[in-house]
C-alpha cells in the first residue's frame, strides 16, 4: 500500500482480513458475526497497543508520511479569505513558502508556511518544502506587513531544512535565516508556531521565534535529522533510529524540555487519516493562543518572547568566568 509504514503492518493486514471476511459472508451468505466480533475487539487492542506507544522512529516516519497534511491544506480549513502574496521584491517567489492575508473566526491575520507537494511534480516545484533564501524573505516581508497593521502572524512548520545548494547559499541562505530570527524577536504583534511535520535545523527556526509554539503529537523538532545525526555520530546513517531515540525530537520530549507549549493531540494513526478532524484540533490550541496573547501589549509580547527563549534549556551564570564582581 501507498504510504504504508512498516509497524503498522500488523493492523493493516488484521484490517484486510476483517474486510475478507465481511466480503465473504456477503458473498456466501454465511454467519461468521462471531468469528468479526472477536477480530475486530482483537483490532482494536492492537491499534491501542500499537498507535499509544509510538516510538520516537515511528513518530519521525509520520512526521515524514507523503500524505500527511500540508501549511495549504490546513490553510484551507481553518481560515477564511485567504489572499496568497508572493515574491520578496528582490528575486523571486519561492513555492516552498506559502503566505498571505486571512482570516480566522472574523479575525484578520498573517498566515505563513513551508509547503511541500503531494507529488513528484509538485515536490520538484515546491522544492521537497525546502526553501530558498527568496523563501525566508518572502516570510519576513509578510512578517513586517503583518506588524505595520497589527494582524497576529502563525507560522506552520514542515520542513526538512533550508535548501543547501550552492545557489541558495550565493544569496545568502545563513543571512536570511539569521535575520528572520533577528526581526521575529522584535515583532509587536502575537506570533504563534505550529510544528506540523518536520522540523529541521535552521530552515524550520526561521518561521519558529514566537510567543507560543505548538506541535502535533507525531511531529518532530530537531537541529539535525536522525540520518544526520547517525552519519556524525556513528559514521553509519543506518543507525537513524537509534540516533531518534537519543535525540529527544518528539513532542513528548520537547514539552518536558519546555521547547514547545502544548502538544496538539492527533487522530489515530496521524494527522493524514483524518485532515479535518486533525484541523479542529489545531483550531482549539490556536483560538486558545490568540486569545491569551491578545490580551498583551507590544511591549509585553516582546518580553514574553524574550523570557520564552531565556527561559529554555538549564545553564549556570558564572561570574568568575566572566570577570565579574
Amino acid at each position: 500500500m501507498v504510504g504504508e509504514l512498516e509497524f503498522e503492518k500488523p493492523v493493516i493486514e488484521l484490517r484486510k482480513k476483517i474486510a475478507g471476511l465481511k466480503e465473504f459472508t456477503k458473498d456466501a451468505d454465511v454467519d461468521l458475526s462471531s468469528e468479526i466480533d472477536k477480530l475486530e475487539a482483537r483490532l482494536e487492542k492492537l491499534e491501542a497497543d500499537i498507535y499509544d506507544h509510538l516510538k520516537p522512529w515511528d513518530r519521525v516516519q509520520i512526521a515524514r508520511h507523503p500524505g500527511r497534511p500540508t501549511t495549504l491544506d490546513y490553510i484551507s480549513l481553518l481560515f477564511t479569505d485567504f489572499f496568497e502574496c508572493h515574491g520578496d521584491r528582490t528575486y523571486a517567489d519561492d513555492e516552498a513558502i506559502v503566505g498571505g492575508i486571512a482570516k480566522f473566526r472574523g479575525l484578520p491575520i498573517t498566515v505563513i508556511g513551508h509547503q511541500r507537494g503531494k507529488d513528484t511534480k509538485e515536490n520538484i516545484r515546491r522544492n521537497f518544502g525546502m526553501p530558498h533564501p527568496e523563501g525566508y524573505r518572502k516570510a519576513l516581508r509578510l512578517m513586517k506587513q503583518a506588524d505595520k497593521f497589527r494582524r497576529p502572524i502563525i507560522c506552520f512548520i514542515d520542513t526538512k531544512g533550508a535548501y543547501p545548494g550552492k545557489a541558495a547559499e550565493e544569496r545568502g541562505q545563513s543571512e536570511a535565516i539569521a535575520r528572520n530570527l533577528f526581526e521575529m524577536a522584535s515583532l509587536k504583534v502575537p506570533v504563534v508556531c505550529i510544528v506540523i511535520g518536520e522540523g529541521g535545523s535552521g530552515g524550520a527556526l526561521a518561521l519558529g521565534v514566537g510567543n507560543h509554539i505548538h506541535m502535533l503529537e507525531n511531529s518532530t523538532y530537531s537541529v539535525i535529522s536522525p540520518e544526520g545525526a547517525a552519519a556524525i555520530l556513528w559514521k553509519d546513517a543506518t543507525q537513524a533510529k537509534k540516533a531518534a531515540e537519543s535525540m529527544k525530537i518528539t513532542a513528548p520530549d520537547l514539552k518536558k524540555l519546555g521547547v514547545v507549549d502544548e502538544i496538539i493531540p492527533e487522530v489515530k494513526g496521524g494527522a493524514h487519516k483524518d485532515v479535518k478532524a486533525q484541523a479542529e484540533e489545531i483550531e482549539t490550541i490556536l483560538f486558545q493562543s490568540l486569545k491569551e496573547l491578545r490580551m498583551l501589549n507590544e511591549e509585553q509580547l516582546v518580553a514574553h518572547r524574550y523570557d520564552k527563549y531565556k527561559s529554555i534549556g538549564e545553564y549556570s551564570f558564572i561570574k568568575e568566568v566572566i570577570g565579574v564582581n
